[in-house]
């Protein structure tokens, strides 16, 4: 008997079997979203049409966007910001230390001043500063300054002591979290190498403790620059309050206050870009490698990758 050994059970051409067929993915349809969104432009659509139907002198917004009183009441905004940021920051570094302090007077001092700062609200402060002159009828520092309250207490001086000492009390808050961010250790190593306490604070501890307290003051900036209407109330010329009068002088009242509105979102915008860039600055030691820009982002979808020399297509 005799096997043949080219024999084989099946047919010569027989191809194997073909796998399972690929799943086609049917992705879920949310008409939620459809719906939500339809809504959404529906509401819109009836806000811009209401304001489209109501008497609004559109054409005197840019006729006086420009306007010198706008312009400087622009400025005025500006720099009062500027300036009460300053008081702010430099109260609120005090205050954090002060609070930390094992000193109890010290303590207990910063802790008061925070209170009462933060549960009186600025306008009240405002109005308490610029009406002083009815309790004090002069103000004196002896052989310094001596000169009726009234003349001393100007508008802008007003503003600065209503807006800076009130965000002091926020920006000591800010200061004590980010002091406290900052590992201990970092303090003892410090110490054990000789250097004092100011000198610890303003070498080591401080630029670590910039990463948490930057992203909130610069949300504390862009607020004071909102808060400085408020100071129209006590009789300072900033942003608000020349549109103010020239809308009651010109009889465009509504169109002002929106002229006024697009200022604000204007310097607030610009501030939010200084905001970005200075938090990126900061959060170098935090992440290896940090995300683009949105201007990088925006170019490298606009401009072609640049290929390595000697690779072609």
């Amino acid at each position: 008997m005799t096997v043949d050994v080219n024999k084989t059970d099946g047919p010569a051409d027989a191809t194997p079997p073909a796998g399972p067929e690929a799943i086609k993915a049917i992705p879920v349809r949310h008409f939620g979203r459809y719906v939500s969104a339809a809504i959404a432009l529906a509401l819109f659509g009836s806000i811009v049409y209401a304001f489209a139907q109501g008497k609004i002198n559109w054409g005197a917004i840019p006729d006086y966007f420009f306007d010198d009183r706008i312009i400087d009441g622009v400025v005025n905004t500006l720099l009062l910001t500027v300036l009460s940021m300053v008081i702010g920051i430099a109260g609120g570094i005090l205050l954090a230390v002060m609070r930390l302090s094992k000193n109890p007077v010290t303590s207990s001092i910063a802790w008061f001043y925070i209170w009462f700062f933060r549960g009186t609200p600025v306008l009240v402060q405002l109005f308490v500063w610029f009406n002083l002159g009815l309790v004090f009828e002069y103000i004196n520092l002896g052989p310094v300054y001596k000169d009726y309250w009234s003349s001393f207490m100007t508008p802008l001086l007003t503003a600065l002591l209503g807006l800076g000492l009130n965000e002091a009390a926020y920006m000591a808050e800010i200061c004590r979290a980010g002091l406290l961010s900052v590992d201990e250790g970092q303090t003892e190593a410090s110490h054990a190498l000789g250097m004092s306490h100011p000198k610890t604070l303003r070498r080591i501890v401080i630029p670590q403790a910039m990463r948490v307290i930057v992203p909130p003051t610069g949300n504390e900036v862009i607020n004071m620059l909102k808060t400085t209407s408020l100071v129209s109330a006590v009789q300072f010329l900033d942003l608000f309050k020349a549109a103010q009068d020239i809308g009651q002088n010109a009889g465009s009242t509504v169109e002002m206050y929106f002229l006024a509105a697009a200022w604000y979102l204007i310097m607030t915008s610009l501030l939010s870009v200084g905001q970005y860039y200075i938090e990126r600055y900061y959060a170098r030691g935090s992440s290896r490698t940090l995300p683009p820009t949105p201007l990088q982002r925006l170019k490298a979808a606009v401009l072609p990758a640049r290929r390595p020399k000697g690779v072609t297509a």
